[in-house]
């Protein structure tokens, strides 16, 4: 009898929170890659491409030209460990004035790179606050920005598989500018080993000319849903990539034990 009961109050919780939840186009999470293998230039023209891509009229009318118009969005920095400072809070984007107001408080945040690369921590604390969030989703997307392999932390493929469990996609952008090992393709680790669910992908940036409109690129598939264009890479349904390679190269010990030390 007190199980019935006990079942029947959290159906009634579930349902009341299924209620409460706020209805938008796409949940879509950035998480931005703040390395140690990202120098400071390259930390200031991924922040600056961001910027750009959320003030870009493209973004906003792609925004707009949802089933809802309007997404929820949010915003946080990894390396090692996830940045718990860096978070900024899920807010809803129906129009210009509400991506700039993001934007702004993105702009504030200082920038600066920290030790170790954990892709899987980063798609742990994603999904968890994806979880958490009071948004309702058609998708929820965990867009994950990295110059590198996952070499600290848990293996990122059972990380990333339980994320996909639960019904998160996992898309990427890979930068090459100056990668952090020379590990063959890093949009080819990030399509076997990173990315999944329906339609995900990654982009490749190459140059640091080419962030703002690989980001705004990224960002208009994400909220549009269209799908990516045929020299996009997308999910591999028959990994060839080593998803260890990142862990065979792992930082000195000194990294290690102080993950987090700022460089």
């Amino acid at each position: 009898m007190f199980k019935v009961i006990a079942l029947i109050l959290a159906l009634g919780a579930v349902l009341i929170q299924a209620a409460a939840a706020e209805e938008v186009d796409v949940e879509l999470l950035l998480a931005v890659d703040i390395s140690g293998s990202m120098d400071m230039e390259e930390a200031r023209v991924q922040r600056a491409g961001y910027l750009e891509a959320l003030r870009h009229p493209d973004f906003i009318n792609a925004v707009q030209g949802g089933h809802l118009g309007r997404i929820a969005l949010g915003y946080f920095e990894w390396a090692g460990l996830v940045n718990e400072d860096s978070v900024i809070p899920w807010q809803v984007i129906d129009e210009a004035e509400d991506a700039e107001a993001f934007a702004a408080r993105l702009q504030v945040r200082p920038i600066g790179t920290r030790r170790a690369t954990s892709v899987s921590n980063a798609i742990i604390f994603g999904a968890s606050l994806i979880e958490a969030n009071e948004f309702s989703g058609e998708r929820r997307i965990l867009d994950i920005s990295g110059d590198g392999p996952n070499n600290s932390g848990p293996p990122v493929t059972p990380v990333r598989a339980e994320a996909l469990a639960r019904g998160i996609i996992i898309n990427g952008l890979a930068i090459l500018i100056r990668p952090s090992a020379s590990i063959g393709p890093l949009d080819q680790y990030y399509g076997d080993c990173v990315i999944g669910g329906p339609g995900s992908f990654v982009l490749a940036v190459h140059e640091p000319e080419d962030f703002g409109i690989a980001i705004r690129q990224k960002l208009i598939l994400e909220v549009s849903g269209h799908s990516p264009a045929a020299s996009v890479r997308l999910a591999a349904e028959e990994p060839a990539t080593d998803c260890m390679m990142g862990e065979r190269l792992r930082p000195t010990p000194l990294d290690r034990v102080y993950p987090e030390q700022n460089r």
